[in-house]
């Protein structure tokens, strides 16, 4: 196969042309609160009501954005009978009760990743949905930008051949007083920042066969920083290392048989990536400036109410068998590690 002379086209369709659906919002926080701001700026989506645990935080909230009705529980939000799907936004730990709460009142939902703490969390919020029949998904973000479809494209072509090896990183510095290092909240940077990386390397590997890896234990009772190697069945490799120390380029690079790809920027923003012939000679870039959460994070909403309005149960920028391996191989990062979750409830 002769190596191609021009990258795909995005087939992502604009986010404003997805038909527009009534949101509820679970939770009233920073990520919150991040949806609401870049849904309204660049999509038809109502998000029509929030719910919060406090009736001072849900109507601080629906005064800023403008929303029609704030609830102070989250049972209330979930039943109400004019939402046609419910965003979960609070703290992962959570996840799991909240989104089986929203599937139970019949609404369409979409989780905030990681899915859950767990495989055995997210197996059994996989089949609540399906009992169901309503819409699930995880909104891992990264998935549903254009700029992940035109990489779907390359690799689904076969352009840069069998994958070889994948190396990711993601580190942020973060301040003591945020939830990633409080203990009973599932802290350390796995499950937060770590999804990043350990969900592209399941995509481009596979649930990995061996895990070696260091970890180390900060003084707040979570983990600090880790770094892993991970190995499928054919021998191909990948590496990550997140930290909660400080910022590192948050890059990626995959290497096949045939070529590999280069990130510019932050793997999983929006941003610029090129795609080498194996000897270097060609070199295809796609091209779009760095973003973050604004300019990226309403395509997901955008998929949702496309997918939902079809009929359809899940999406296949992120498929919920994507979702479940991925989880699969965070609890293998976990045991090969020895990290643990310690708040109430949790049995490990």
């Amino acid at each position: 196969m002769s190596f191609p002379q021009s990258l795909p086209a995005t087939r992502t369709p604009p986010a404003m042309d997805a038909p527009p659906l009534r949101w509820g919002i679970l939770g009233s926080g920073w990520i919150a609160d991040t949806f609401t701001r870049s849904v309204k700026a660049h999509t038809r989506q109502d998000i029509a009501a929030i719910g919060s645990r406090s009736r001072a935080a849900a109507h601080t909230f629906a005064a800023k954005w403008g929303i029609a009705r704030a609830y102070d529980s989250y049972e209330a939000l979930v039943n109400a009978d004019d939402l046609d799907v419910i965003y979960i936004a609070t703290p992962h730990n959570l996840h799991h009760d909240h989104a089986l709460l929203a599937i139970e009142a019949g609404k369409h939902v979409l989780v905030e990743k990681p899915m859950a703490l767990n495989l055995a969390q997210a197996d059994a919020m996989v089949t609540a949905a399906r009992r169901k029949g309503v819409f699930f998904a995880e909104a891992l973000w990264t998935y549903f930008l254009p700029k992940f479809d035109v990489l779907q494209q390359v690799l689904d072509a076969g352009t840069i051949g069998d994958i070889l090896s994948v190396f990711t990183e993601y580190g942020e510095y973060l301040p003591r007083e945020h939830r990633i290092f409080d203990a009973r909240l599932a802290g350390g940077p796995l499950l937060d920042l770590g999804t990043y990386p350990v969900s592209l390397l399941t995509k481009l590997l596979g649930v990995p066969q061996t895990i070696v890896g260091l970890a180390e234990p900060d003084k707040a009772g979570v983990n600090g920083q880790l770094s892993v190697v991970l190995a499928n069945g054919r021998g191909a490799l990948g590496t990550m290392s997140t930290s909660l120390y400080g910022f590192t380029p948050t890059n990626a690079a995959i290497i096949g048989t045939q070529g590999s790809i280069r990130f510019e920027t932050e793997f999983h923003l929006p941003g610029s990536f090129e795609v080498w012939s194996l000897d270097g000679s060609i070199r295809l870039r796609y091209d779009e400036p760095r973003g973050a959460h604004d300019e990226g994070i309403f395509y997901e909403a955008a998929e949702v109410a496309r997918a939902i309005t079809q009929g359809e149960l899940e999406s296949p920028a992120r498929p919920l068998a994507a979702s479940l391996q991925t989880m699969q191989t965070l609890d293998g990062i976990r045991k090969a590690l020895n990290i643990t979750f310690q708040e109430a409830g949790l049995v490990e």
